[in-house]
């Protein structure tokens, strides 16, 4: 019997030593769910829209990626580009990490905006990098957000941002939270011009974002499973003294609560964007 229980344990052991070809592979060749733990090769997990084919998790997906699959091909022109942070508040460290950042996703901030074609209609776009400091929101995302939306209203043109945030950036104090009204102001003005606004919310958005622009689109869309809310679970719960459910602060939660209008499948969501630019074109109700 003993001698099963080590045998046991040296197949186990032997089991879990990598093999050759294991050590040779590529590093970023395959890609594991977080979730199923399904492995793809990464290529594949690319194609599909970076949706898990087996769970149908939902990764994050970089600024530029999103653009790929939302605009027609090379319609996109970026704007506010040479826009950079400074570091008002004197913070150890920060304008290094800004740094690294923006070398690591070749973004100058959290958000890329500019404008161009979905599905052949003109539209300008906001879309926030979880990849950049956690698309935290300093005052150069809400400068380029504002300048994007100020575009659309000199345009005529709709405007659509997804966003993914941690929220206000700390290293920037009130000039960060600043960027809540800033933003909110100026999607009024565009409002009053008969334009419209639709927002989408991936995972995750939360904190001043949530409050702030994230949450008040003529449409709010957001993707699978996606973590939406302005405080996290523990903090609600220690200041409501109540169990949360299960599903607090998810996409379908909030869907069933009137927060949302739709929770839309990747997949899905150039063709319904598409969709709904094309019931609020003039042409549409003038046709109609």
């Amino acid at each position: 019997m003993i001698r099963d229980i080590f045998k046991r344990n040296k197949d186990k052991k032997e089991a879990t030593i990598p093999s050759k070809a294991a050590k040779d592979m590529p590093e970023g060749l395959m890609t594991k769910c977080p979730s199923c733990k399904q492995i793809t090769l990464t290529k594949d997990l690319t194609a599909a829209l970076k949706v898990c084919p087996k769970c149908d998790h939902h990764f994050k997906m970089t600024a530029h990626e999103r653009i790929d699959s939302l605009l027609d091909e090379g319609s996109f022109t970026s704007m506010d580009d040479h826009l950079v942070s400074e570091n008002p508040l004197g913070f150890p460290g920060y304008t290094e990490k800004i740094r690294k950042d923006s070398e690591k996703t070749g973004l100058n901030e959290a958000v890329l905006t500019g404008s161009g074609k979905l599905l052949g209609q003109d539209v300008v776009v906001a879309v926030m990098d979880s990849h950049f400091r956690m698309g935290s929101m300093g005052s150069v995302v809400g400068e380029k957000i504002t300048r994007a939306i100020e575009a659309a209203t000199n345009q005529k043109l709709p405007f659509v941002i997804f966003t993914a945030s941690g929220g206000a950036r700390m290293q920037e104090g009130v000039l960060s939270l600043m960027q809540m009204a800033k933003t909110s102001v100026a999607l009024k003005r565009h409002s009053n011009e008969g334009l419209l606004f639709i927002s989408v919310l991936t995972h995750p958005t939360t904190g001043g974002v949530s409050a702030s622009f994230a949450s008040v689109g003529d449409i709010n869309i957001a993707e699978p499973k996606a973590l939406i809310g302005f405080a996290g679970r523990r903090v609600i719960e220690q200041t409501v003294r109540e169990k949360l459910p299960e599903d607090f602060q998810t996409a379908e939660f909030l869907l069933a609560h009137g927060q949302l209008d739709a929770v839309v499948h990747r997949a899905k969501m150039q063709e319904t964007l598409a969709a709904i630019l094309r019931l609020h074109t003039k042409e549409a109700v003038h046709h109609g």
